[in-house]
């Protein structure tokens, strides 16, 4: 049985690559027809990846296709920005991913939130079975441990605070600026205590659904704005931060133009924190308009990454003893310094639990 993953991630590809690549509902559904045994699908802001278990290796190029959204082709040069790792090297990486160790902000924890929503996604469909449910129990075992025996966490940022810290540096001081968040899930709930915690006292949410809106805005002292209208919110704010799961553009330099006659004199700073994202490039042509996407965030979290640098080191330990302890218990062996194929009798047989919690 071959063991890897593919994927491409902010170390590897601009937004508009990684937009590409956003999958869909039927991603997993994809991969098993490709010929996967198992399949795990994890999308973020920052990174699109595939684990799998296959009885034959499948090309990059084959797993590229099923991760293309909608019907599109993707651009002819994509394929170069994939990285692929096999075996015990697929292992070390997604320990790696679990813990924060890979991410854009080292350190941060929304990530294993996401890795543990992914596998419950693949655990409910039928497309992770016996050796993924393994590997991905392992992984939660080892980021917690990384949290608990390392600092790497300590002062740790989500995106959505890198995203903040962006608009503090913009405007200094953030009390008495109007704010407006598009979106109401995860990401958009850490910006907006990011926001509040800087001082914003006016916070406005918009959302599709408006109880969504309205709880995220209860929970931060904000208001909800009809979802209807939000565009024309873009008259009164002085910062949109968008994070929203729309498949393409809500807002786009056309319908954005006539809304900011009424503005005199006042810049507007949009932040696109979202993949796909939600603001179309083209925004940025507009006077008095700045538009930063997450290629802009990542120059602004790498500041905060000398902090943490030192703790890197001993996560990196626990990791790979985790690495080398998993290879030996499942698969019989030593794990290879070259993520060579799998070999060896696996006794990955046990049907799938529910992922712990801890």
């Amino acid at each position: 049985m071959n063991l890897f993953c593919v994927g491409l991630s902010h170390h590897t590809a601009r937004v508009e690559t990684l937009e590409q690549f956003a999958g869909n509902a039927e991603t997993c559904l994809l991969l098993r027809n490709a010929g996967c045994t198992e399949a795990l699908f994890l999308s973020t802001c920052n990174r699109v990846e595939v684990y799998g278990a296959a009885a034959t290796p499948l090309s990059t190029e084959d797993l590229a296709r099923c991760l293309t959204r909608g019907t599109g082709q993707p651009s002819s040069d994509v394929p170069s920005a994939f990285y692929r790792y096999e075996a015990d090297a697929c292992v070390h990486h997604l320990f790696r991913v679990a813990s924060g160790v890979d991410s854009m902000v080292i350190g941060e924890t929304e990530i294993l939130g996401q890795v543990k929503k992914a596998y419950k996604s693949a655990q409910s469909s039928g497309s992770a079975g016996p050796f993924l449910h393994r590997l991905f129990q392992r992984a939660f075992r080892v980021a917690k441990q990384v949290r608990t025996h390392t600092a790497i966490t300590r002062g740790a940022i989500s995106v959505g605070s890198v995203a903040v810290d962006l608009a503090y540096k913009i405007f200094g001081d953030l009390c008495g600026r109007k704010v407006l968040v598009l979106g109401a899930g995860e990401t958009s709930e850490r910006t907006a205590r990011a926001l509040v915690s800087r001082g914003v006292s006016d916070l406005r949410v918009s959302n599709r659904s408006v109880d969504r809106a309205r709880d995220l805005a209860a929970l931060v002292g904000g208001s909800a704005v009809p979802f209807e209208d939000w565009t024309n919110q873009c008259g009164e704010v002085d910062i949109l931060i968008t994070s929203t799961s729309s498949d393409a553009p809500l807002l786009y330099a056309e319908n954005l133009a006539p809304i900011l006659r009424s503005r005199t004199d006042r810049p507007l700073f949009v932040i696109d924190i979202a993949v796909p994202r939600d603001v179309h490039p083209d925004v940025n042509q507009l006077e008095g308009v700045f538009l930063y996407d997450i290629d802009s965030l990542q120059s602004v979290a790498e500041q905060s990454l000398v902090l943490r640098r030192r703790q890197i080191a001993s996560a990196e330990a626990i990791i790979a003893e985790h690495v080398s302890d998993f290879w030996q218990r499942f698969f019989g062996g030593r794990a290879s310094e070259d993520g060579c194929a799998i070999t060896g009798q696996s006794s990955l047989t046990q049907p799938p639990l529910r992922v712990s919690e801890s």
